[in-house]
């Protein structure tokens, strides 16, 4: 079985409570909005990342490898596309879409794909509770998904 933690939206912070939660994942998905390219060199540090550009990474900041607005990939028999819009995601052809920018966490089926927007692990919206998701997966399905809520998105 294999762990993907999944965030969003930490423009240009990682607490030491998201970083915490990260340690151990198989997989990190990021849906845009990073804001800082030591934050992108640092997730690299603790899993392989699969991400995309969200409008505040656009005009500013450089990733290598670059980033693109949408990224779709096979990973665990499962085909997933991520993009930091919701309305990018071509829901109707993957398993799993991972969508970000509105910092409100939520889980839902559309059909027959899993939409996952795991809130912002430093500026939630609706909330005082930073959020990531987590998702386990083998054998070409998914076997849980979960928003976490982190201690704190400042420290």
């Amino acid at each position: 079985m294999k762990r993907i933690d999944i965030i969003s939206d930490t423009h240009g912070r990682l607490s030491r409570s998201l970083l915490a939660s990260l340690e151990g994942a198989d997989l990190i998905i990021h849906a845009g909005d990073i804001t800082s390219e030591a934050d992108w060199e640092m997730l690299q540090t603790i899993a392989p990342i699969r991400a995309v550009l969200g409008n505040n990474d656009t005009y500013y900041y450089k990733y290598e490898p670059a980033l693109k607005r949408l990224n779709t990939f096979e990973y665990e028999g499962l085909t997933f596309a991520v993009s930091h819009y919701r309305e990018d995601l071509p829901v109707g052809a993957i398993d799993v879409g991972v969508c970000g920018h509105t910092h409100r966490a939520r889980i839902a089926e559309q059909g027959r794909c899993l939409v996952i927007n795991p809130g912002s692990a430093t500026s939630p919206r609706d909330s005082a509770t930073p959020t990531m998701a987590r998702m386990y997966v083998a054998e070409g399905a998914v076997q849980s998904v979960k928003i976490i809520k982190l201690e704190s998105a400042w420290e």
